[in-house]
């Protein structure tokens, strides 16, 4: 077992998540009170309860994983509070006003960053007709450094690293020109942040997740060698 909280929301119920969720920090954190966290959840399944994700789960799903992810990082309660907010400004109603106001100055500044570098927009900047490696890394150096640059509070980067993960274990349901796209960002801009920063736990399953998309058949073949080795 590596640690990494598998994607098991297809057979589980937000409830059922979110108590997860909760058995998790207690785990780490000194404090029992949740009561932000059961806040932050109950906000952001009014804000998200009418939408659906691709697959066809309720949207709620993502960051109840998302929380999940960084539950597992350890991160603090203002981190996990942000991760279930995170797509709340962007894709409901809510206000950053409003998160102010319920959650805090702190976690409101989470929230606009992530839904900052969400504007940010990386998609197929690094890909190259040319051919010219050298160039597409440079690209894409540029493109880790804004990122990074963009992001006034490293719980920043650690929210959108879980948002971009659960993304990629929910890959399936994307049509396939989009798998490869968003494979090819996760592999040249996300994976390389999550090792600058350390979390190699992070970068191992991205690494691999792209791979799926990018070469299927390379990474196919590694998975029965593994499993050989296993058995």
């Amino acid at each position: 077992d590596d640690g990494r909280i598998e994607s098991i929301a297809e057979f589980q119920s937000p409830e059922v998540l979110y108590q997860g969720l909760i058995s998790h920090v207690k785990k780490y954190h000194p404090s029992d009170d949740i009561s932000l966290i059961e806040k932050a959840y109950n906000t952001a399944y009014e804000a998200h309860k009418n939408q659906v994700r691709k697959s066809g789960e309720p949207y709620i799903i993502h960051p109840l994983c998302v929380a999940i992810i960084l539950a597992d990082l350890e991160m603090d309660k203002e981190t996990i509070v942000a991760g279930l907010l995170h797509d709340v400004v962007e894709d409901t109603i809510m206000t950053e006003e409003e998160i102010t106001e319920e959650f805090g100055g702190d976690v409101a500044l989470l929230v606009d960053g992530v839904t900052k570098l969400q504007q940010l927009q990386l998609s197929g900047s690094t890909q190259s007709q040319s051919g010219d490696n050298d160039r597409v890394e440079m690209q894409a150096e540029n493109l880790r450094k804004m990122f990074l640059a963009m992001a006034k509070d490293i719980r920043v980067i650690m929210i959108k690293l879980a948002d971009r993960l659960h993304n990629m274990r929910t890959l399936k349901h994307m049509p396939p020109e989009k798998q490869h796209r968003i494979a090819r960002e996760t592999l040249d801009i996300y994976a390389p942040i999550a090792q600058r920063l350390g979390i190699s736990k992070i970068k191992i399953e991205l690494d691999d997740l792209s791979l799926k998309y990018l070469e299927p058949t390379v990474y196919y073949d590694l998975v029965d060698k593994i499993a050989v080795r296993k058995s």
